[in-house]
């Protein structure tokens, strides 16, 4: 009996910590994000789910970190093609393992809540950054080409250099 209360008053205590701990910065932080919120759907199902929070139990907090989980899965499905970069790409990839991460954590037997409230902070870190990101390469599309850039470009590209058979018509030959 004493240890089952004492169980029950650990679980509360778990619970009551990371109740307080789980506040997910869901809101878009800038123009461009709430921009892109109207146009990927999956950002905009995974904000909305981030923003819903958790009441009553653990498992309450278990199936939330669960969905979390599918929801951050899908943002790598259908990402814009103007982010179809290798940085959002790696941001989106981030944040899927933190909440992946979080998922694991919350679903052990011992819940180590210091790791779930520290993931917790991270993926907020995460989400800005990402969102940061967004904003930046929308800035940067803003800004006009010089003349003769596009051609400065062209030429940058190894895909449109000449072969080098081409170069030397007059191979070395061995004898």
């Amino acid at each position: 009996m004493a240890e089952t209360k004492k169980d029950i008053k650990k679980k509360e205590s778990i619970y009551l910590n990371i109740n307080k701990a789980w506040v997910f910065n869901a809101n878009p932080i800038n123009a461009t994000s709430k921009a892109t919120t109207s146009s990927w759907s999956e950002w905009h199902l995974f904000l909305t789910e981030l923003d819903q929070k958790p009441k009553k139990t653990i498992g309450a907090f278990q199936k939330k970190a669960t969905e979390l989980s599918k929801k951050v899965m899908d943002l790598n499905n259908n990402i814009p093609t103007n982010f179809n970069i290798p940085q959002i790409k790696a941001r989106v990839s981030i944040l899927i393992t933190k909440l992946r991460m979080l998922d694991l954590f919350i679903h052990l037997d011992n819940i180590p809540e210091q790791k779930v409230i520290v993931l917790v902070g991270e993926i907020n870190e995460e989400l800005i950054s990402l969102q940061k990101q967004m904003d930046k390469i929308v800035q940067k599309s803003k800004i006009p080409m010089e003349a003769g850039e596009s051609d400065l470009i062209k030429m940058l590209d190894t895909t449109r250099a000449i072969p080098n058979g081409m170069l030397n018509k007059n191979p070395p030959r061995i004898e």
